[in-house]
This record gives structure tokens, sequence and C-alpha cells, in this order.
């Protein structure tokens, strides 16, 4: 591993903590916690108005990126690697997102107040 390799790979792992670090604040189990106020949590993954496409559609477009480099470096650009990636970042979008969404609106089906 080249150095600018390492620096990649600890800029990434600071990266990780800081976002799980910053999602270990999200306490759900608080018993103010109602049906409208997880509703609301659950769309913010989704579509977050402060960081455009929410933390889902980012970590989609995160591993998308990933798989378009792959595609690039496999060794026999046979899609052992790309494919799976590809297919990760649609499962993140198509299901775990929309399931999101689903079940915000079986919440609260008028949305944010």
């Amino acid at each position: 591993m080249t150095d600018r390799s390492q620096t990649r790979l600890e800029r990434v792992r600071g990266s990780l903590g800081i976002a799980q670090l910053a999602l270990q604040q999200i306490d759900l189990t608080a018993d103010d916690v109602d049906a409208p106020d997880l509703a609301a949590i659950l769309r913010e993954f989704q579509e977050d108005i402060d960081v455009p496409g929410g933390l889902f559609p980012a970590l989609a477009q995160l591993v998308s990126t990933a798989a378009r480099r792959a595609k690039q470096i496999e060794p026999d650009r046979d899609g052992d690697a790309s494919c799976p990636l590809h297919e990760a970042a649609a499962l993140i979008t198509d299901h775990a997102g929309q399931r999101l969404i689903w079940a915000a609106r079986s919440l609260h089906p008028q949305g944010d107040s």
C-alpha cells in the first residue's frame, strides 16, 4: 500500500467514524418519540432538506462511484466486483430507501407538519 493509499484509507476510516458517532446521537427509544416524530426522522434519512438527496441516496451514490471505479480496474473487466456494487447501490436506494418512505407514510400519512 502506498503512502497515498494509506492516507486515503485513514480519511475513509475517519469519515466513517464521524458518521457513526453522529448516528449514535439519534435516540429513537425516547418516550416522547411519537408516530409523527418517527416518520419525520425516517424521512430525513431519505430526503434530508439540509443535504440534497439525504443519507441513503448519498450512500448509494458513493457505492455507485466505487462500482464505476471497480469496473475500470477489474483484472478481466468481467463485472465480478462492479456488478455487486451496482446492485448494492440499487438495493440501498430502491429497497431500503423505499421501505423508509413506506414506513414513514404508515406512521404519519400527512407527512411533516
